[in-house]
C-alpha cells in the first residue's frame, strides 16, 4: 500500500514539475539588478558623459547634481578632482544658464550645453569668485571639469556632450 501511494506522489510531483517548468525556470533565474555607481565623496550617482571634439571621444565620469540642494552645493569645499572626473546640472526646461564659485576652491571649467547636446561656451571658473558665470544662450545643463581639461581635451562650441 505504501508503494503504491510513493508512486502516485512521485507522478503526482513530475506532473506539476512538468507543468510548472517555466515557472521553476524563472524562479532559478538570479535577479540582477545593476549596480548604481555612486561617488565616494558626494554620495551623487556617477554616469559616462561623452564628449566629442575634433581630437576624438573621451569619456569623463560625471556626479549627478539632480536636485536643487545638490545643485547648490555642487563641488564647493573639494579639495580635488580628477582629469577624468566633473559634475553635471542638469536642467529642465531650457533656460538662461549661470553659476558662481562661493566656496568652491578648486579652479573649473564651466561647460555650458544646450537641448542639442552641444557646447554652447565654456567659461572659467576661480575659486571663491562669487560673480555669474553665464551661458551665451539658454541651455539644459552645465557640465564642471577641473581647470585647463577642456583646452586639453580640444572642447569647443559645437562639440557634442552625451549622456
Amino acid at each position: 500500500m505504501n508503494f503504491g501511494r510513493n508512486v502516485f506522489a512521485a507522478l503526482a510531483a513530475l506532473t506539476l514539475a512538468a507543468c510548472s517548468g517555466e515557472a521553476a525556470q524563472e524562479a532559478a533565474a538570479p535577479v540582477v539588478e545593476e549596480a548604481v555607481a555612486t561617488h565616494p565623496i558626494s554620495g551623487l550617482e556617477v554616469i559616462p558623459v561623452t564628449l566629442t571634439t575634433s581630437n576624438g571621444t573621451h569619456v569623463i565620469q560625471a556626479e549627478v547634481a539632480a536636485t536643487q540642494q545638490e545643485q547648490s552645493r555642487g563641488l564647493m569645499f573639494r579639495q580635488e578632482l580628477g582629469p577624468d572626473e566633473g559634475m553635471i546640472f542638469p536642467k529642465d526646461p531650457v533656460q538662461p544658464l549661470s553659476f558662481w564659485m562661493r566656496n568652491t576652491v578648486i579652479p573649473l571649467d564651466l561647460i555650458f550645453i544646450d537641448e542639442n547636446r552641444q557646447v554652447i561656451n565654456i567659461g572659467q571658473g576661480e575659486p571663491y569668485n562669487e560673480e555669474p558665470i553665464t551661458s551665451d544662450r539658454p541651455g539644459i545643463a552645465v557640465l564642471e571639469l577641473a581647470a585647463g581639461r577642456s583646452e586639453e581635451l580640444g572642447l569647443e562650441p559645437g562639440d557634442s556632450v552625451e549622456w
